[in-house]
């Protein structure tokens, strides 16, 4: 089946792409929703550049929508119908276990005619994690709810001392309330590193926000 992955840039979305593969399902697209501005990814607040210099070292073609949240599923339906008109049989999403969000994508996806491939659902997140990281991911924080996770943790690699973190404070340990974002730059679906060079922090709101300014590939 030829597929799109939804891609946020962080470790469910690559963990969902690297099953997809293993499944045997030809991924021939990355679609990532980019707020209204077009400028970064409406999920992680990631920097359209970073997402494309991803993609780019995953060697995928990625594609973008760009909507205000009130615009989110009229123009997400358009980009996938699109999708569909280029040979695209159906979706891969890497939802845990918010009901709410199946539900979403399997509405949208059946109004245009796609099959939805959800490979991370109902697994427990200590499960998930493991496997992402013994599998040989790497990630970083990139974001994260202010009240909740100390700044010194953004930009810090994505491994169980963070999880630790989380399990003493009673956090959520992937994140699925948004308490925090990653975004991955290595793993086994990479061709090349993704590598940071210049980035800041900043906080907006009730997060701090790793803002990524230059990176490369290697």
């Amino acid at each position: 089946m030829n597929v799109f992955v939804s891609w946020s840039g962080g470790k469910e979305s690559s963990l969902a792409l690297y099953k997809a593969l293993k499944e045997g399902l030809k991924v021939g697209y990355l679609f990532t929703m980019l707020n209204e501005d077009g400028l970064r990814s409406r999920g992680h607040g990631l920097r359209k550049e970073v997402i494309e210099a991803q993609a780019k070292a995953i060697q995928i073609p990625i594609i973008y929508g760009k909507a205000t949240w009130d615009s989110y599923e009229d123009e997400f339906k358009r980009v996938i119908r699109d999708l569909k008109n280029r040979g695209i049989e159906g979706g891969v999403f890497g939802d845990l276990d918010f009901q709410e969000n199946r539900d979403w994508v399997e509405k949208v996806c059946s109004e245009v005619g796609l099959q939805v491939y959800e490979p991370l659902w109902k697994q427990k997140y200590e499960i998930v994690l493991a496997e992402f990281m013994d599998r040989g991911f790497e990630a970083i924080i990139v974001s994260a709810k202010s009240d909740l996770i100390d700044s010194n943790w953004i930009g810090h690699p994505l491994n169980w001392d963070f999880i630790e973190f989380l399990r003493r404070r009673k956090i959520d340990l992937c994140g699925e309330n948004g308490e925090y974002h990653t975004l991955v730059t290595n793993g086994p679906i990479f061709k090349r590193h993704l590598k940071i060079l210049e980035s800041r922090e900043l906080e907006k709101t009730d997060r701090w926000l790793l803002d990524i300014l230059k990176s490369d590939i290697i």
